[in-house]
């Protein structure tokens, strides 16, 4: 059976397709083709492959996700990959599901105005990822939702709640909810099933780290903390998100700027971050090679990324009581060797050091980058979320055969 994996980010969209194992089997299957569509609204890039051979690329001018979506089914059917008894379901990941959604889901009308009245929790997220699902409604078959926040429903009272008036926390359904769950928990299961642990999974800190970024304390396989709160903005320094803020800052600039919270907020997630200390670039590869040209404001939101990484790092030690691993993923983590290397710089106290030689030669590669001698050992793990989407959602038809 085909199963399709579409992974709304706020301005891509990712896919595979799969041939899924039948029965209760663990494993997404064979995949047969990917792809990603990057830059909606104007100026964007399509990219599609098949495992088979065939390929598409092109500039293209896309709306939005809703027609992302539709650009894949086509392309799909073109290339006659849905062959020949078509497709059979469809697994989206969906951003935020507070404490409503915490298992898989499938998705109907009532889900999918659920997912709609929590997008003021996710205003980047949710509403791409409910175009898409819109779209692909035409399809016709079965769709599963496969939410981010799920991963975080094991943290504790301690972790999740916000020093607020308990009344007002409570009407208002405010705590951290955590995000970028299947991602951490990709490399948490990804390390366990590499290292043989997976009958006793250890204390890791895994690092996504891209365009938004985030770190987990997980322990023994279960999420203990993560950086993320509220919203997707809280945590670390991301691309265009400002990450831990003093929230006076948005009423000081509302005054100052005689302006409104929201327009404070839109700030804080699309011109801050990388973007705003630079002033030039979001893009960890350009802000490198103008650090090397002698950019100080780049120099300077580099230096802050790799910062605040490290404070969390040194936190989430702390909350574990030490680790056996950090795991980093995500398109920062996976390709910058220099951005982990200045990361993990200074942390020999705590038996974190990295094998210069290994670090500089893994990028987009699965591989241990610390010394044989480090007590805390740190890896490297390509981020496959379609695959979780994948296994997610062949779990939930076998319990909804009757969907």
């Amino acid at each position: 059976m085909k199963v399709l994996a579409i992974n709304c980010g706020s301005s891509t969209l990712k896919f595979q397709l799969f041939e899924a194992l039948a029965g209760p089997a663990e494993g997404a299957g064979q995949r047969l083709a990917g792809g990603l569509i990057d830059r909606f609204g104007s100026q964007g890039t399509v990219a599609f492959s098949a495992a088979s051979g065939e390929t598409f690329k092109e500039d293209a001018a896309i709306p939005d996700h809703g027609e992302g979506v539709r650009r894949v089914l086509d392309w799909l059917n073109a290339c006659r990959l849905l062959m020949p008894d078509g497709l059979a379901a469809v697994g989206h990941r969906v951003v935020q599901g507070a404490d409503r959604f915490v298992e898989p889901t499938m998705l109907d009308d009532a889900v999918i105005d659920a997912i709609q009245a929590l997008s003021d929790l996710a205003p980047l997220h949710n509403g791409p990822s409910l175009q898409a699902i819109r779209a692909a409604r035409a399809a016709g078959v079965p769709m599963v939702a496969v939410f981010d926040t799920a991963f975080h429903r094991t943290l504790p009272a301690r972790a999740f709640t916000y020093a607020l008036p308990h009344d007002l926390a409570e009407k208002h359904r405010i705590r951290r909810y955590g995000f970028h769950g299947l991602a951490h928990r990709y490399m948490a299961e990804r390390y366990a099933a590499l290292t043989g642990t997976q009958a006793a999974p250890g204390r890791l800190i895994t690092l996504q780290l891209g365009n938004g970024c985030s770190a987990a304390a997980i322990a023994g396989g279960r999420a203990a903390d993560t950086s993320m709160g509220f919203t997707p903005l809280e945590g670390l320094i991301m691309g265009t998100r400002s990450g831990d803020v003093d929230p006076s800052v948005v009423s000081y600039l509302v005054r100052k700027e005689n302006t409104t919270a929201d327009e404070i907020e839109s700030w804080l997630n699309r011109r801050s971050g990388l973007l705003g200390v630079s002033g030039t670039s979001r893009d960890m590869r350009e802000l490198l090679e103008r650090e090397r040209q002698g950019d100080a404001r780049a120099a300077l939101a580099v230096d802050m990324f790799c910062y605040r990484i490290r404070k969390y790092l040194g936190a989430y030690l702390a909350v574990l009581g030490g680790a056996e691993a950090i795991v980093f993923g995500g398109g920062i983590g996976e390709h910058a060797a220099e951005v982990r290397a200045r990361i993990c710089a200074g942390l020999e106290w705590c038996g974190l050091t990295l094998d210069p030689q290994r670090n500089a030669a893994i990028v987009g590669t699965e591989g241990r980058i610390s010394a044989d001698d480090a007590r805390i050992h740190a890896h490297v793990l390509p981020v496959n979320e379609e695959a979780i989407i994948v296994r997610d959602t062949l779990s939930c038809l076998r319990q909804n055969p009757q969907r």
